[in-house]
């Protein structure tokens, strides 16, 4: 029965911390300028949460579109003059290995200004699962920041329920 129990755990353990791919907006032709502020990918972000190694993924015609991942101060300017990184080949999957912000714009000239653009916050490691105070606007992050889980108590809640259910078991 501990074996049962132990094994039960390392799975449920696994299965939450695995990393995932997590299509842009969450449709392939979300790389956009936004018909409006609710259409905006940060609206999309925002109600998201990112987990190191966890990866984005992009779909766009390249012929007529790229990502650019940039500094604060350039996604704030809509700069394209010093990025980190440029990705055109239509199909873009960046990795996102640190906790802290993540910053991309269109490198279409005036797209950026139109609002395609998009910040999103990864989650330190120690508060993947445990954190529940509201998420703030990652537009407003300057440095490392954490985002919370949105799903942190019922999470949390799961996990009771199951060592519960567990210790009920091994008593019996």
């Amino acid at each position: 029965m501990a074996l049962l129990s132990s094994m039960l755990f390392i799975s449920l353990f696994i299965s939450f911390t695995e990393a995932r791919e997590l299509l842009i907006g969450g449709n392939s032709n979300a790389w956009k300028i936004p018909s409006s502020e609710s259409e905006s990918l940060n609206k999309w972000a925002e109600a998201s949460r990112f987990q190191i190694g966890d990866s984005l993924v992009w779909n766009y015609d390249p012929s007529k579109d790229s990502v650019v991942q940039v500094s604060k101060k350039d996604y704030d300017s809509c700069s394209t003059s010093s990025p980190i990184a440029v990705y055109k080949d239509g199909n873009t999957k960046v990795k996102l290995d640190r906790s802290g912000p993540f910053y991309f714009i269109s490198g279409t000239e005036g797209q950026c200004e139109k609002g395609q653009k998009l910040v999103t916050v990864v989650l330190s490691g120690r508060h993947q699962f445990f954190h529940v105070s509201p998420a703030p606007s990652p537009v407003e992050f300057e440095g490392p920041a954490v985002a919370p889980t949105s799903g942190g108590t019922s999470l949390r809640g799961g996990f009771m329920v199951i060592f519960g259910v567990l210790a009920g078991l091994l008593l019996f």
